[in-house]
């Protein structure tokens, strides 16, 4: 009898403890479910406060994430320097967010930093700006950056009939869009037809607004026959037009770049701007979140060939981009006096 007792006190015990293990394994998995399944949070960091592009981007990135079901970080630092930025990137580090996106102050001295955070596990990709192929999986781009560079100088040649000294006003001399176009510009410039033109000088304003300013008075100071200022930034181009307007120079100095509608619609309806270009800056950082969740579900690992929806912007492959890859939303889109009216509302 007592045998029999101390049969049946160890059944019951492997029992109990089998229905244990069952619970801890089943509590297990709906742990697991629920980390793989719940909330994302995905950081984007600009390249500096005030910069109404930067806002616009921004806000198209906080929008296509929250459609998503998850969280957006949005950071920009006062000052547009990559120690600025590096600082941010350790602060999301420690917060163990799962993408960062950036626009690159500097497409080399972020690398450390962003190593770290992909050897954390965190997916990085850049916007706007550049990082180096090492520093990134993908780059989301505005545009193919050639056809960016060869319209502005076709655009300059036409407003200044083809001849006369140009200049072009940048933004950072580290920023990896803005050095681009300027290559692609300078390549342009090579075919004979523009022979007649001279670029004098490339000029930055660090994308701020006051050293832009002084920047194209400067120009105007050294070059007092200038016909003609390229500003591939929204901030320079912004400043160039108020400098012009201010100086009663309409006509004398011709002014294109890209800029935002909402800041160039009086330089264009005044004709300071005969037209100028740029691209949905909300497409671009729409685009940036669904690129960054893509990558972080495992959708896209950022190869060539790679496709995935964004959206409402439909299906976008992968392609190469030197040394990495990158996501181009499209053509530049130029605006004028004809079409002005209807954009300036809406960004």
């Amino acid at each position: 009898m007592k045998k029999l007792f101390q049969i049946c006190l160890v059944t019951a015990l492997m029992i109990t403890m089998l229905a244990a293990c069952g619970g801890g394994n089943g509590a297990g998995e709906s742990a697991q479910s629920n980390t793989s399944s719940g909330n994302k949070r995905h950081a984007i960091i600009f390249k500096n406060t005030g910069n109404p592009y930067g806002e616009k981007l921004m806000e198209g990135f906080k929008n296509a994430v929250e459609a998503q079901g998850n969280e957006a970080i949005v950071k920009a630092p006062d000052q547009p320097t990559a120690e600025a930025q590096i600082q941010m990137i350790e602060e999301l580090i420690s917060q163990k967010v799962n993408s960062i996106t950036i626009a690159a102050n500097d497409q080399d001295a972020l690398q450390p930093a962003l190593m770290k955070a992909m050897n954390s596990g965190i997916q990085v990709l850049s916007v706007d700006s550049a990082l180096n192929a090492a520093s990134r999986k993908v780059h989301v781009n505005q545009a193919d950056p050639e056809r960016i560079g060869r319209t502005l100088i076709q655009g300059i040649s036409e407003m200044i009939g083809g001849e006369g000294q140009i200049a072009i006003l940048s933004a950072t001399s580290q920023a990896t869009n803005q050095n681009t176009w300027i290559e692609w510009m300078k390549k342009e410039l090579e075919d004979p037809k523009y022979s007649k033109i001279e670029l004098v000088k490339v000029a930055y304003g660090d994308d701020l607004r006051d050293k832009s300013v002084s920047e194209t008075e400067a120009l105007l100071k050294s070059y007092p026959n200038l016909k003609g200022i390229i500003a591939p930034t929204t901030v320079g181009i912004a400043a160039a037009g108020k400098v012009l307007t201010d100086k009663g120079l309409q006509g004398k100095v011709q002014l294109t770049g890209l800029g935002l509608p909402s800041e160039m619609a009086e330089y264009i309806e005044s004709g300071v701007s005969q037209w100028m270009y740029l691209w949905n800056p909300i497409d671009v950082g729409y685009m940036a979140g669904y690129t960054a969740n893509a990558l972080v579900n495992g959708e896209i690992t950022g190869a060539v060939g790679e496709k995935f929806t964004a959206g409402d912007l439909g299906e976008k492959e992968i392609v190469a981009d030197g040394d990495g890859t990158q996501i181009m939303l499209g053509d530049p889109f130029k605006f004028d006096a004809s079409n002005i009216g209807e954009w300036k509302d809406v960004y």
